[in-house]
């Protein structure tokens, strides 16, 4: 049998700690980025011109879109 056993190895609740700070950290990374990237665009405010001319499927239709600020 396996004897060598620990309470703080890195399959164990060390391991799981470590997991969890990690997981958590890279959530909160993302939150702020995703934040930041929010706010940067909230206030980009835009207008469609000519809207009786898009077509359902074609790249041409970035064309109608012109940035306000």
């Amino acid at each position: 049998m396996n004897e060598n056993r620990g309470l703080f190895v890195l399959d164990g609740i060390t391991g799981m700690l470590i997991a969890t700070v990690l997981l958590l950290s890279i959530l909160a990374v993302l939150t702020v980025a995703s934040i930041g990237t929010q706010s940067a665009n909230a206030n980009n405010y835009y207008e469609i011109k000519d809207a009786q001319s898009i077509k359902m499927i074609s790249t041409d239709n970035v064309a109608h879109r012109v940035n306000v600020k």
